[in-house]
């Protein structure tokens, strides 16, 4: 019943694997691409009659078809009345009686045309069924009866033209032949017209006796040639008449003639014109229809007697193109002579391009890949030749773009990546325009969402945050807030925020509130111990996968003035006692000549302030003086000077007490005192310390005599190739000049201080000298009041977490290397 007709060498070399699946795949992309499913069936087949195998014909088994949506669509909506799919089977059936002739008139060949459409993937196909005509229709012709006027004059051999039948049916079932019942007078000819159709001619055989027969009654047959045949007849009266003998002639056999569609009832078609050489009634011509189908007489009228030929109801090209029918013309007597008259219909460009959206697919993922189909369209132009011609594009700012799939289907591809962030939906405008003059257009419009995918890290406001917080603050107090933003929406937008790490030993001092990104402080921080650190933030979103991206938040801690000033020089009594039982140390004296001037210098008050900035700057003045107008100190410097002339009135010891400020709110303060001696030389004042020494107790005595004795050690130690000269100095009595000197030999350049101080004051870099004294025992020596280091390192920043020098020392151990240095001018010396 049904006939496939392959047109392409992928379908057959497909259709021996289809059982694979990506060679079924691979088939129907094959036949979307250049192939037509044909079927061919008989007219006048019942509702429920099998058309065929369509899901086979395909590729799909039986199983795929739930999932694939087998269904037939076409943009001429008319044609689908007629076929039907079935969901379980994929067979294609017959919904509607189909008759040929109604459906294509006399065209020789008639066809219904539709798509097939598959999901997942999206695909279609073009079916086409052949409809075959039956002999279902009879010949028939336009009268009862057929009516004949012959002279009896008229002489043997003359021919007299019949009516021809009709056949609906087309090819050999409409291949009509004639039949005349027997009768000696006459007999039937069969003339050859254009088109191949055959003109039945009444043939006289002899000559007509009026007086003997007056007429005559024959039976016309007409035959088809279908299987079975059928028949139609007519009745042929034949009047035996004198006088007439000319008969009407048409200046042509066929007229042919050519009108636009749409034109006006009544306009003129063509003009048809016989003549006919008798006289009087016998030579008036009339003109009418000869046998034609009803449809042509509601377009048509013919003047009977002018001949003209005008449009009787509207014409339309896209129903019927050509029009083909015969013309009689009756003489008086008459006497009939035929025509034929073809009328083309020239088409116009009245109709505009139908858009049919057969598919979409929304929304579509914003990742998926350039050339994705989103739609199928269907689009179709009634209209023939150029005015048919039908060319699509897209109206309207999208990645989309249009691909033409076969004649008159398209595909709505992506063009380029989708980006939801960008735009959620798009909508365009599919416009279609014909290629007539004027041009025809439709338009359709499509809408497409795009759903969203993770493609988006969040993206923090800042890349890098920074904090300020005092210290001493508390815990859990708020540091900063962090915020990232993620262009996705849903889970994949949502943001939550974690530590991700940071400098060394930051990571218990913050903690990171998941939700909000507000940071707060784990503990309280000092300046001192710590003055900034820095945290990684971690945003990550709640899509699968993740995305995450870090900032850095950098917390810089200032200071508040909580550390009051650290006298370095001269150092407290007691501030360097050690663990082996000693009570206290020597204080540090100054010696000051008599025949100093005002403006001496005395020695340096040197502090240091651990906090920062206003709350680190140091200013002095001096408190306490046994002669007050005698000395002065810097308001900056720290520098103790004589305020004038040391006189001989002076006393020999002095005391002075200043005071070191810082400037921070409220002030902290600290004490220094430094001990003088007025004495034109150390000699000079030994007496003094003679008498110091005699009134301190035998402990404070030994630990001044195992200083000197370290100090001696050290020198010569150093200075090993002159301990032959040091020694025969000593024996011969060195002058007082030759002691100061010895003591240079054992200074180191530069100044020492505490290494535990983090900045302040910075004092001048002058030498320290120890004064002869009482010799003792070597291992009697006692370690030095403070651990010191290079005056260089106080120029550096210390880092959070660093350890100071001296720090590493355990308590009573005396540094490797203790220096004492001297300054060339004057003479510092321990008691």
């Amino acid at each position: 019943m049904a006939v496939r007709q392959n047109q392409t060498d992928c379908r057959r070399r497909a259709a021996g694997r289809a059982v694979l699946l990506p060679a079924l795949l691979l088939v129907l992309c094959c036949r979307a691409a250049a192939e037509r499913i044909r079927y061919a069936i008989p007219e006048e087949l019942g509702r429920g009659s099998l058309v065929g195998p369509l899901a086979r014909d395909l590729g799909l088994s039986p199983a795929e078809l739930p999932a694939r949506k087998l269904r037939v669509a076409s943009a001429a909506n008319r044609q689908l009345k007629y076929f039907t799919v079935s969901g379980e089977s994929g067979n294609l059936y017959v919904s509607e009686r189909l008759d040929r002739e109604e459906m294509c008139g006399e065209s020789a060949s008639c066809s219904v045309s539709f798509e097939a459409l598959v999901q997942n993937p999206l695909n279609v196909f073009h079916v086409e069924v052949a409809i075959q005509d039956v002999n279902d229709n009879a010949p028939t012709f336009s009268k009862a009866a057929l009516h004949l006027e012959i002279g009896e004059w008229t002489t043997p051999g003359a021919r007299f033209p019949l009516e021809m039948a009709r056949d609906a049916d087309v090819g050999s079932n409409s291949l009509l032949t004639y039949q005349l019942t027997a009768n000696p007078s006459f007999t039937l000819a069969l003339k050859e017209r254009p088109g191949g159709k055959k003109q039945p001619e009444l043939v006289l055989e002899r000559e007509l006796d009026r007086e003997k027969q007056s007429s005559f009654e024959l039976v016309l047959t007409a035959v088809d040639g279908g299987d079975p045949v059928k028949s139609g007849t007519v009745q042929v009266r034949v009047n035996v008449t004198d006088a007439n003998d000319n008969a009407p002639v048409f200046s042509k056999s066929v007229y042919e003639a050519r009108v636009r569609e749409n034109v006006p009832s009544g306009s003129l078609v063509v003009r048809v014109r016989a003549t006919d050489a008798d006289a009087g009634s016998n030579g008036r011509v009339s003109y009418s229809f000869g046998n034609v189908p009803d449809g042509v007489r509601a377009l048509f009228s013919v003047e009977s007697d002018s001949g003209e030929v005008r449009t009787a109801g509207p014409l339309d090209f896209e129903e019927k193109s050509k029009y083909s029918f015969g013309l009689e013309a009756r003489d008086g007597g008459g006497l009939v002579a035929h025509c034929e008259l073809q009328i083309d219909i020239s088409d116009e460009n009245d109709n505009a391009p139908e858009i049919t959206v057969l598919s979409v697919s929304s929304p579509v993922p914003e990742d998926a890949p350039a050339g994705t189909v989103v739609a199928l369209l269907n689009v179709n132009d009634a209209d023939s030749g150029e005015n048919g011609q039908v060319w699509c594009e897209l109206s309207g700012e999208a990645p989309l773009s249009m691909v033409s799939s076969s004649v008159g289907s398209y595909k709505v591809v992506t063009a380029s990546a989708l980006d939801r962030e960008q735009a959620s939906e798009h909508r365009v405008t599919v416009v279609a325009r014909d290629r007539g003059s004027p041009s025809l257009s439709s338009r359709a419009s499509l809408v497409l969402e795009v759903s969203d995918v993770n493609d988006n890290a969040p993206v923090f406001e800042e890349a890098a945050y920074s904090a300020y917080v005092s210290e001493n603050n508390a815990a859990g107090a708020p540091v900063v807030r962090v915020r990232a933003r993620d262009a996705d929406a849903g889970a994949n937008g949502r943001v939550s925020y974690w530590l991700a790490g940071g400098s060394a030993g930051a990571a218990p001092y913050v903690s990171v509130e998941a939700r909000s990104g507000a940071v707060y402080a784990q503990r309280s921080f000092d300046y001192e111990q710590c003055r900034e650190f820095a945290v990684a933030v971690r945003a990550q979103d709640g899509g699968a996968p993740s995305r995450s991206s870090t900032a850095t938040v950098r917390v810089f801690v200032l200071d508040r003035n909580d550390n009051a000033p650290r006298v370095l020089w001269p150092a407290a009594a007691g501030a360097g006692a050690s663990g082996s039982g000693a009570s206290s140390l020597p204080a540090a004296f100054e010696v000051v000549p008599r025949s100093a001037e005002a403006g001496y210098l005395v020695g340096k008050v040197v502090a240091v302030d651990a906090d920062a900035g206003r709350n680190a700057w140091l200013s002095y003045e001096l408190v306490q003086a046994s002669e007050p107008a005698l000395f002065r100190v810097g308001l900056h410097s720290g520098e103790v000077r004589t305020a004038r002339a040391v006189s001989e009135r002076d006393a020999a010891k002095q005391r002075v007490v200043a005071v070191v400020k810082d400037h921070g709110q409220p002030a902290l303060s600290a004490t220094a005192t430094l001990h003088v001696v007025l004495a034109e030389s150390l000699q000079e004042a030994l007496p003094e310390l003679s008498e110091r020494a005699a009134g301190a107790d035998s402990a404070a005595e030994l630990q001044f005599y195992l200083v000197l004795a370290l100090a001696l050690l050290s020198a010569l130690f150093l200075l090993s190739v002159a301990l032959a000269v040091l020694a025969r100095l000593r024996r011969a009595g060195p002058p007082a000049v030759l002691r100061c000197l010895g003591a240079q030999r054992f200074s180191v350049p530069g100044a020492a201080f505490p290494a535990d101080f983090c900045e302040g004051t910075l004092p001048y870099s002058y030498n320290l000298c120890v004064a002869p004294a009482r010799a003792v025992a070597e291992g009697a020596w006692p370690p030095p009041p403070l651990s010191s280091v290079p005056a260089e390192e106080l120029l550096g920043a210390e880092p959070c977490g660093k350890p100071s020098p001296s720090s590493s020392a355990g308590a009573g151990e005396p540094p490797t290397d203790a220096p004492q240095v001297c300054k060339p001018s004057r003479s510092r010396c321990f008691l």
